[in-house]
């Protein structure tokens, strides 16, 4: 590793550092989840029924109950529908769904995963009369049909009678599939209802379902996607509240619980409008993590004329699964942003699931994911390694330079400068190829953390490659390192320092503070990425591997005695060759920074 590569690879470290800074979790301040716990609990309080109201059954810990219903609407019953991906029940009470079950899924903790249930999310509608009253569906006890079979799907209706007509809803769950049918329908109630739009909303108290309780409430937020295609999300990392608004048409919006969804889809005329809002309520909480509300309003014409025809999408936030849900609708799989999402999509997804087909185990299709990662871009390793050799070579000289100029980094660098660009050698060819790889770096790091394909994927002593590995419990925390070691990110560690204590063995003119940066750079990352994806670590571990494999193999292809001869005919070739392009705007900067230097001390 010569100068230039150690600079290259220090701010290559340094750009990763600002990333994890900027797109990791951050801890949450004690104060303001003080403040939060004490709003949280006064607007518990003010949802409890007033004294004297008849009990309504207890809510452990969860949202207020609804307020009990008038004793003549009759009981409130419980239908549900089942297919081998889903368990949804729906209540008579408001006709809506009240709880939902992932029949394939279970969470970390090795229960079932209920994605939604009657203490941590409620569904209602509303809208206006013509006299000003505005009426929920949750206050209407509707009465439900017999769950039929229509085709391969099972049907149900909810029906209410209001002001001398009905409100009529229907739920349709197809076999073998996370979307749930929805239609609404008004009729004779043309002359009750007032013209102003009608009114969804969906309260969501996420749950914790991973290991992870940090990366579960970073990764949950609220999408939404509009008519004329634009992709919106609420911050997910942020620890404050986050809102944002909708002012025209939305084709859906979607609940992501880190590794699940929870969508409604507007299979007819778009939503008119959407509010959407985030917020956590406790930093301390492990049961409810974050809380979601989304507000979605639909001209009330629509269901009078029998056009409202919506779709519930309950189910895992698989990248292919998504995309036939609904345009854009693959957008709730966060997979980085702009060139970063690019590769993830369109180059490490189709590999990974291609070797997937034939292979079950995931840490070995991590490791093959490497090599082939490493063999597509053994060119860039190659270019990256001759520019080694060549500054290798000409160790020599660049040693007369110090010898000759002494204590003057200034007048060092500049003469350096020259003799690269007289054996037509570039500071640069050390550090491009190995920038031109950081698309797939970073890319890593979005792709591991959010890919259900490795949640509970069990590799050696990690339970869960989309978490950390716990390979020893700590019976204490450590800042900015956790209370669990990452055996993972040890090795990874290990073999990141071996193999710059073997370059810094080569390469004899690192010293003085690259050097020691070059050691500093991995000590970081052991604490940085300690609680980050054992998928990621995992990788890097087997991508040091392959690159001391690599460089051994180039080795024997690089040849200093060729790469002397062709550094003397570069050196006669540009004998009276003034530098051009970036060398000579280099050996222009550190002229003027000499001249500075000189007038500095000719004042003083």
């Amino acid at each position: 590793m010569d100068k230039n590569s150690a600079t290259g690879l220090f701010l290559i470290s340094a750009l990763i550092l600002v990333y994890l800074f900027f797109f990791s979790p951050k801890q949450a301040d004690v104060e303001k989840a003080k403040k939060q716990e004490a709003a949280t609990a006064a607007a518990r309080t003010a949802t409890q029924p007033a004294a004297g109201a008849p009990a309504a059954a207890a809510v452990p810990a969860g949202l207020a109950p609804d307020a009990p219903l008038d004793s003549a609407a009759g009981p409130v019953q419980a239908v549900t529908l089942q297919n081998a991906d889903l368990t949804i029940t729906l209540s008579s009470r408001g006709g809506r769904v009240t709880a939902v079950r992932l029949n394939k899924y279970k969470t970390f903790f090795g229960k079932p995963l209920n994605l939604l249930d009657a203490q941590s999310a409620r569904l209602d509608t509303r809208f206006r009369t013509v006299d000003g009253k505005t009426i929920r569906f949750s206050d209407l006890n509707f009465q439900p049909s017999a769950v039929t079979t229509a085709g391969p799907a099972q049907r149900v209706s909810f029906t209410a009678a209001v002001a001398g007509g009905t409100i009529v809803q229907t739920y349709s769950l197809p076999a073998d599939s996370y979307e749930l049918a929805y239609d609404l329908r008004f009729n004779g109630l043309e002359r009750t209802v007032a013209q102003e739009p009608l009114t969804f909303t969906f309260l969501d108290r996420v749950r914790q379902t991973e290991q992870d309780l940090k990366q579960n409430r970073n990764h949950s937020t609220i999408n939404h996607y509009s008519a004329a295609g634009s992709h919106t999300a609420l911050a997910e990392a942020s620890e404050k509240p986050e809102e944002s608004k909708a002012e025209g048409p939305v084709k859906w919006a979607a609940h992501k619980h880190d590794f699940f969804v929870a969508g409604l889809i507007a299979d007819g005329q778009p939503f008119s409008s959407g509010a959407f809002n985030t917020a956590v309520p406790d930093a301390n909480d492990s049961t409810f993590i974050k809380t979601m509300s989304t507000t979605l309003t639909l001209p009330v014409a629509e269901v009078e004329q029998g056009r409202g025809h919506f779709r519930y999408f309950f189910g895992p936030n698989s990248f292919n699964l998504l995309q036939g849900v609904a345009p854009g609708f693959d957008r709730n799989v966060y997979l980085g942003w702009g060139l970063f999402r690019w590769v993830n999509q369109f180059i490490i997804l189709p590999v990974f699931h291609f070797l997937a087909q034939y292979i079950s185990n995931y840490g070995i299709i991590i490791a093959l994911l490497v090599l082939l990662i490493k063999l597509v871009t053994w060119p860039l390793t190659y270019k990256t390694y001759e520019s080694q050799a060549r500054m290798k070579v000409l160790k020599p000289e660049i040693d007369a330079i110090k010898e000759k100029i002494g204590d003057d980094p200034t007048k060092v660098q500049q003469e350096t400068m020259k003799l690269y660009s007289t054996f037509g050698v570039s500071p640069l060819n050390g550090c491009v190829p190995t920038l031109l790889t950081l698309p797939i770096l970073f890319a890593m790091f979005q792709f591991f953390p959010n890919a259900i394909e490795l949640r509970q994927e069990h590799f050696l002593w990690a339970k869960d490659l989309s978490s950390y590995d716990v390979f020893a419990k700590l019976p204490f925390f450590v800042k900015w390192y956790g209370d669990h070691v990452s055996m993972f990110t040890l090795m990874m560690t290990a073999s990141t320092l071996l193999m710059t204590w073997q370059s810094n063995q080569v390469n004899t003119a690192m010293q003085g503070p690259m050097k020691f940066y070059s050691y500093l750079m991995p000590i970081i990352f052991l604490f940085v990425l300690n609680s980050f994806a054992a998928g990621l670590t995992w990788y890097y571990f087997v991508s040091n591997v392959i690159t001391f494999a690599q460089q051994a193999i180039t080795k024997t292809f690089v040849d200093d005695t060729k790469i002397r001869a062709q550094l003397e005919a570069n050196k006669v070739k540009n004998k009276d060759k003034k530098p051009t392009g970036f060398q000579a705007r280099i050996a222009e900067a550190m002229k003027a920074s000499q001249e500075r230097e000189a007038q500095g001390k000719k004042k003083s």
